[in-house]
C-alpha cells in the first residue's frame, strides 16, 4: 500500500511538473494563423488588345473581369513569437498572397510574400528571410492605401516589388524618429552588386504628423541601373497629417536608372500626389486622390484621378468601391490599373468589391 501511495504522488507530482511546464511555454510563445480574403468586379475602358503571340494590334477594347487583389492582397499567414527573458524575443512569420478569383498563389513560392525569423530586443529588431521591399514603405504615404489604383499605377509596380535573401535591421523609435535598413543579397559568385538590392526607411511621427524618407536601389543581374521601373534608384519623401476625422497625403518620388542603354528610352521618372481620407461615419471612409508623372527624353506625362469609399460591415469585414481615369500625354501609357492603353491614350476603371479578414 506504502508503496502504491508513494508511486501515485509521484504520478501528481510529475503531472503537475507538466502542467506547469504547458503553461509556461503557452505563456511564453505564441503562434497566429491569420489572412484576408478580397474579392469583387473590375472594368476598365481602351484597353490595348493584343494577338495570339502578345503583340500589340493598334486597337483597344474594355475589359470586365473579376477582380483579386484589387483593394488589397489576398493572403494567409502564420507568425509567431517567443520571449526568451531579459527583454528579447524570437520571431518568425510565413505569408502567401493568392488570387481569390482563381485560386492561385501570386507567383511559384510557397511563402510569396514573407518568409522571415528574427530577434527583437532593446537595441532594436533583425530579420533574416524574404520580405517586401523597403519601398513598400510607400503605402504609409498612400491615399489609397496601395490599391491597384494608387501609388504604384504611374510608376508600373516599381514601387512595391518583393526582395529575396533579406537582411533587414529596424532600430527602436527614439524621441519619435525611426529607421529601417534592408539588403537584398544577389547571391552571384564574384561580386556583391550584382542583382543586390538596398534599402534605408526614415521616419518621424509627433502626434498627427507623420514624415517619410525612403532611398533605394535595384540593380539587375549585371549590377547596373538599367531600366526605370525594374533596375533603378528611387527617392520618396512625404508625409501626412491627421486632424480629427480628415487624413491628408502628399508625396514626392524621383526614379533614375543612369545606365539605361537606348538613347530614347527615358532614364529618369518624377511622381508626384496628394490626397486624403475622411472618415465621414465611424463605418464609412471617403478616399481622394491625384497623381501626376512626367518621364524625360520625350516619352511623356501622366495624370491619374481616383475617388473612393470603405464601408466597414464589421471589424473584419470591408466593402469597398473606386473610380478612376488616367490622361497620357506624348508616348506615356499608363493604366489605370495594370491592363495599359495605347501610348498617349486616356483610360477609365472602377472596380468594387469585399474584403474580409481573420
Amino acid at each position: 500500500m506504502k508503496k502504491m501511495t508513494l508511486q501515485y504522488m509521484q504520478a501528481a507530482a510529475a503531472t503537475m511538473l507538466i502542467g506547469v511546464a504547458c503553461s509556461q511555454a503557452q505563456a511564453q510563445t505564441s503562434v497566429t494563423i491569420y489572412g484576408r480574403v478580397d474579392a469583387g468586379v473590375d472594368y476598365q475602358t481602351n484597353v490595348a488588345l493584343k494577338d495570339a503571340n502578345g503583340n500589340p494590334t493598334g486597337q483597344t477594347g474594355s475589359k470586365l473581369a473579376a477582380s483579386g487583389n484589387q483593394w488589397g492582397t489576398s493572403m494567409i499567414g502564420f507568425k509567431g513569437t517567443e520571449d526568451l527573458g531579459s527583454g528579447l524575443s524570437a520571431f518568425f512569420l510565413l505569408e502567401s498572397g493568392f488570387d481569390a478569383t482563381k485560386g492561385v498563389t501570386n507567383g511559384s513560392a510557397l511563402f510569396n510574400r514573407r518568409s522571415y525569423v528574427g530577434l527583437n530586443g532593446g537595441a532594436g529588431s533583425i530579420k533574416f528571410g524574404k520580405n517586401l521591399f523597403i519601398v513598400n514603405d510607400v503605402w504609409f504615404l498612400d491615399p489609397t492605401g496601395q490599391q491597384f489604383m494608387g501609388t504604384a499605377s504611374l510608376v508600373k509596380g516599381r514601387n512595391w516589388p518583393g526582395a529575396n535573401n533579406v537582411i533587414e535591421y529596424q532600430t527602436p523609435t527614439w524621441g519619435g524618429f525611426n529607421a529601417t535598413a534592408q539588403t537584398s543579397l544577389g547571391e552571384q559568385a564574384g561580386s556583391t552588386t550584382k542583382g543586390r538590392s538596398d534599402g534605408l526607411s526614415l521616419v518621424y511621427t509627433n502626434g498627427g504628423l507623420e514624415l517619410r524618407g525612403i532611398y533605394d536601389v535595384i540593380r539587375d543581374v549585371n549590377g547596373k541601373y538599367s531600366d526605370v521601373y525594374t533596375a533603378s534608384k528611387d527617392l520618396i519623401v512625404g508625409g501626412t497629417y491627421t486632424v480629427d476625422k480628415l487624413k491628408m497625403f502628399v508625396g514626392y518620388e524621383n526614379i533614375s536608372a543612369p545606365d539605361t542603354v537606348a538613347a530614347t528610352s527615358p532614364d529618369k521618372l518624377n511622381h508626384y500626389w496628394i490626397g486624403a481620407n475622411y472618415a465621414l461615419t465611424p463605418a464609412l471612409t471617403l478616399i481622394g486622390a491625384a497623381f501626376h508623372a512626367k518621364l524625360n527624353h520625350d516619352a511623356g506625362s501622366a495624370s491619374l484621378f481616383m475617388a473612393g469609399a470603405n464601408y466597414n460591415l464589421s471589424k473584419r469585414t470591408l466593402l469597398y468601391a473606386a473610380v478612376g481615369t488616367v490622361r497620357n500625354k506624348g508616348n506615356a501609357d499608363f493604366g489605370t490599373e495594370f491592363d495599359n492603353p495605347l501610348p498617349g491614350h486616356a483610360q477609365n476603371g472602377g472596380y468594387a468589391g469585399i474584403s474580409h479578414s481573420f
